[in-house]
């Protein structure tokens, strides 16, 4: 079966080849004939009665739209004439994240519900109460269907930039905005899309002397050394901001554009600082601005995006890099000449401060011109402009969560309470094992089955991956609880070690033991595994580890695959309703559990074995320990949900989920054994009568 799934998960090759007169029905209810997939970019001319409907067209043919995974994704859509989405299918995917943990439905329903929303808007979450906007995204699968959304709304602006349907006089040239062929940044500076300006101490002092008339003035000591290398270029073209951020990064920069809405990339090594640091204060960068005709257009902190890594070949080491939103309110226009100019201050003799400028001069090469193909344009009425300013998708769901965010944080501010204070509260056996069920009980209803807020192995191999390839923090933000309980995780691994997550965090973990409670209470036999035996079981789970990270450096998705050997899917995430043999698998490691406490966890878990590795690190110890544990007294080590203390007393970190159990124990009097001796002592002294007073001196005298 796995194998099945995964033949029909394999990556689209070439063109697409879509018979759309088979899912015209689909994205045009009202459509009798579809003509040929041809133009640039190829589409589909769709008509009712000889009238012209709109367009259909594929994402992969149009934008060549890739995936979370990497590989290519493709949905058939389709655009009428008035700029609206009429309909989208998705026809194939290979989407690893969906595979694992969202069904096959919801994915196609977000995609259905693509249908109605106006592209010439920026792609919000949010719209007006009278307009349709995109849907929310998945939970689970928040970056997918936002990668997906984004690919919907770039394609279909680009077959309707080229049909005329946004507007505009279809006469004119246009900027190109859609045509893509890898470049390097060599070639982007050689064809004039990237300029470059170089200022050397020297020209800066030079510029200053005749500014204030001082043809004298002292000139630096180092005259050559590099004051600012600036590179300045229109991002908004896919030739030129494609290769430079990523198609990931600048699909969904697109999306999130107004249709009128440009980008500019400025990037700069040496001293000088193009951004400096007033406009955290100010709103607006005061070294930096663009000038066209008789305007001049202040950059601002809120079309301010910062670049942390480029993705183009040859790309120079570089100090600083920005992206900057210029709103079509600021009547920029891209095709006609602009500069950039640089603002330095400088004070001059007698106090005072001058202002030098430096202009570094741009003009959109004629590879980004476009006039409209001849009998595509329409007379339809341009839809409304669109507003500047949307948040981040990733804001957007912070906020859209925040009272499930405040809950989480609630949970682990408690736990961290737990942690800190953790030799309070196990001197109190009952009050200890009252809060830790509890708080097992939450984590399974609330983080897991409602939330949904269960880690996987899958997003250790995705962080991994990313860092190899594409790392984009907007990825991992897009999923606000998952991103804040790795971020959590990641700082008790430091302090604790991994037990943290395992003992109180995972649903799964959770639903394992309170079941396992529940079989105790029924008095269903415990197996003890012989401690010789559970330790060369211990291997299993770390081996399935680097299997799948192996198996994930050939192909991600054979790696998702792999992860099913992860029951959380199914127990947690989807709550059983799957197809059966994923459930019998689930409920059969459930069933093992009863007999021995937390069989997944010690033997099989994956992502357990993961953490193991960075718990290594851990700066405190934190369990204590006599010197009569493993020697004299075996009760901890017998006691042990999870067979984590070893017959010599010492608590394997690797296996430990940190419950505190074996802490009850070490300050219980009435069981850990020197306890229970100091005990005894105290009450036999406390047992004997005082001596009397005065009793030696009066036995004297007898």
């Amino acid at each position: 079966m796995l194998g099945l799934l995964a033949l029909d998960a394999g990556p689209l090759r070439g063109e697409s080849n879509v018979d759309f007169r088979n899912l015209a029905g689909e994205i045009f209810p009202d459509a009798d004939r579809v003509g040929s997939n041809v133009g640039s970019p190829p589409s589909a001319p769709v008509y009712a009665g000889g009238s012209l409907l709109g367009y259909a067209f594929s994402t992969h043919d149009v934008v060549r739209s890739v995936g979370y995974s990497g590989q290519p994704l493709d949905v058939v859509a389709g655009i009428d004439l008035a700029g609206r989405v009429t309909g989208a299918r998705l026809f194939r995917h290979n989407e690893p994240i969906l595979v694992i943990g969202v069904p096959e439905e919801r994915l196609h329903a977000f995609v259905r519900g693509l249908a109605g929303i106006d592209i010439a808007r920026p792609a919000a979450v949010d719209a007006a109460p009278d307009e349709k906007g995109a849907p929310d995204i998945i939970a689970g699968a928040t970056v997918s269907s936002g990668v997906i959304r984004d690919a919907v709304i770039r394609a279909a602006r680009a077959v309707a930039r080229s049909r005329g349907l946004l507007g505009g006089d279809a006469s004119q040239p246009r900027l190109d905005r859609d045509s893509f062929e890898t470049a390097s940044w060599q070639d982007l500076l050689d064809d004039g899309s990237l300029r470059r300006l170089v200022l050397t101490r020297g020209i800066v002092a030079e510029s200053l002397a005749r500014l204030t008339g001082d043809p004298g003035g002292t000139l630096p000591s180092d005259p050559d050394r590099l004051f600012i290398e600036l590179f300045v270029g229109l991002a908004t073209p896919a030739r030129v901001g494609q290769n430079l951020l990523g198609p990931r990064r600048y699909g969904a920069l697109s999306a999130d554009l107004g249709t009128e809405e440009q980008i500019v990339f400025v990037a700069a090594n040496g001293a000088w600082s193009f951004k400096g640091t007033r406009y955290r204060r100010s709103g607006t960068f005061d070294r930096l601005q663009l000038v066209q005709d008789e305007r001049t257009i202040r950059l601002t902190r809120d079309g301010y995006a910062n670049v942390e890594r480029l993705k183009i070949d040859g790309a120079p080491e570089l100090r600083e890099m920005a992206l900057f939103r210029i709103a079509d309110a600021t009547g920029f226009d891209p095709l006609a000449p602009w500069r950039v100019e640089l603002l330095v201050p400088r004070d001059v003799a007698g106090g005072g401060q001058v202002l030098l400028t430096f202009a570094l001069d741009y003009r959109l090469p004629d590879r980004y011109l476009l006039a409209a193909p001849a009998g595509d344009a329409t007379d339809r009425p341009a839809t409304s402009a669109p507003t500047s300013g949307d948040e981040p998708l990733w804001l957007q769901t912070w906020r859209s969560r925040l009272p499930s965010i405040g809950m989480l944080i609630a949970m682990l501010l408690v736990l961290s309470a737990i942690l800190v204070f953790q030799d309070a509260l196990v001197r109190h056996p009952r009050v200890y094992r009252q809060v830790r069920l509890w708080y097992l009980g939450v984590t399974l209803v609330w983080l897991g089955f409602i939330a949904g807020a269960q880690l996987s192995v899958f997003n250790v191999l995705t962080f991994a991956h990313a860092l190899l390839t594409e790392f984009r923090w907007e990825f991992f933000l897009l999923d606000p609880l998952i991103f804040i309980l790795w971020g959590y995780v990641a700082v008790t691994l430091l302090f604790w070690g991994r037990g943290v997550f395992c003992g109180w965090l995972c649903p799964f973990g959770a639903l394992q033991e309170l079941a396992n409670e529940a079989a105790r209470l029924l008095r269903v036999p415990q197996v003890k595994v012989p401690f010789g035996l559970h330790e060369r079981l211990w291997p299993i789970k770390h081996i399935i580890f680097i299997g799948l990270v192996a198996v994930s450096l050939h192909s991600m998705a054979w790696a998702v695959l792999g992860t099913e050997v992860e029951p959380f899917k199914t127990a947690i995430s989807l709550k059983f309703v799957r197809h059966w043999p994923f459930v019998v698998y689930a409920v059969g490691l459930l069933l093992a559990g009863l007999f021995i406490e937390r069989f997944y966890c010690r033997y099989l878990c994956p992502l357990g074995a993961a953490l193991a590795i960075p718990a290594r690190l851990r700066m405190f110890e934190w369990l204590k320990r006599r010197f009569q544990c493993g020697n004299d007294c075996q009760i901890c080590a017998s006691r042990c949900t999870v067979q984590a203390i070893h017959p010599t007393g010492e608590i394997n970190p690797n296996e430990c989920i940190y419950c505190l159990a074996c802490q009850a124990n070490y300050s219980d009097d009435q069981l850990c054994p020197p306890l229970v001796q100091r005990r005894k002592r105290l009450e036999k002294l406390l047992r004997q009568p005082p001596p009397e007073k005065g009793g030696a001196a009066t036995g004297g005298v007898a």
